[in-house]
């Protein structure tokens, strides 16, 4: 069953970008639009190098329960200008409400310019599990064991 993520536009938002979409019929996450307030559309945002910024889409999301969004970065940005997520993949609740914002970092060497509308970021839609956490005075053997980072080869 496809899950159904319902959509409410801010009162500012800019009606005239599209609703989240697959921009292929194979694509797993739907772009994401920078939809910028009324008196900041005309000259967008600069991310100046190693600079954060919250960019609005203008949307809430009402996602179903046992499902989540999570946020990530598009590649063609990161590898062109180094534009990425400072918290990738963002995560976003089933239980949120609030205004969805993407968290873009430039860690380019040039300031970048976000104008309204361009695509910032994908949107996958994911199942959650929810675990139960029991405490024991003992794990069991596994042949990795206690190897950490980079235990298993090289790099």
């Amino acid at each position: 069953m496809i899950p159904t993520i319902r959509v409410l536009r801010e009162d500012w938002a800019d009606a005239a970008l599209p609703l989240p979409a697959y921009e292929t019929r194979g694509a797993a996450g739907a772009d994401l639009r920078a939809n910028l307030p009324p008196d900041g559309r005309a000259g967008g945002v600069v991310l100046r190098p190693m600079e954060r910024c919250i960019l609005p889409t203008g949307l809430r999301l009402e996602i179903p329960r046992g499902h989540e969004v999570q946020i990530r970065p598009r590649s063609g940005l990161a590898l062109k200008h180094g534009i990425t997520l400072a918290n990738t993949p963002g995560t976003i609740d089933s239980d949120y409400r609030g205004p969805l914002g993407v968290l873009l970092v430039n860690l380019g060497t040039e300031s970048y310019n976000v104008h309204h509308g361009d695509r910032i970021a994908q949107m996958i839609v994911a199942p959650v599990v929810q675990a139960r956490f029991e405490l024991t005075s003992r794990l069991g053997e596994t042949a990795r064991g206690q190897g950490g980072f980079g235990s298993t080869g090289r790099g």
